[in-house]
């Protein structure tokens, strides 16, 4: 046996470990609630984080969005580019419609638009 086996611990140095062991145990409880708040800080706003996650999933919708709008634009185009090419009646409607071209001895007739309904003294 140790010669201090027989010592017993007073009631004081007890408390003064258990309070040093309860102490302990905030600190170590603190920090790692610091760090769990820092990580998560870091995970939503960080560079990689999920408010830019959802910033740059955002970004690239609107831009598939307009992509997909100018493929339609350049199907639009190409259609009327080969009408243009190709298709003489649609030339010739579009000359006449457009551009108030006429065959020779044919004549154009402008229409006049409405006037709205005011008095011509106002």
């Amino acid at each position: 046996m140790s010669k201090y086996s027989g010592m017993k611990r007073t009631g004081s140095s007890r408390a003064i470990s258990e309070r040093f062991a309860e102490t302990q145990k905030k600190f170590i409880r603190g920090v790692l609630f610091l760090i769990a708040i820092t990580l998560l800080i870091v995970f939503v706003f960080g560079d990689h984080g999920l408010f830019q996650l959802y910033k740059l999933k955002r970004e690239r919708a609107e831009i598939q969005k307009y992509i997909s709008e100018l493929r339609e634009n350049r199907e639009m185009l190409i259609t009327e580019k080969n009408r243009l090419e190709n298709d003489l009646e649609y030339i010739e409607k579009l000359a006449r419609e457009k551009y108030r071209m006429a065959l020779p001895g044919e004549k154009v007739f402008k229409g006049v638009p409405k006037e709205s309904n005011k008095r011509p003294n106002e």
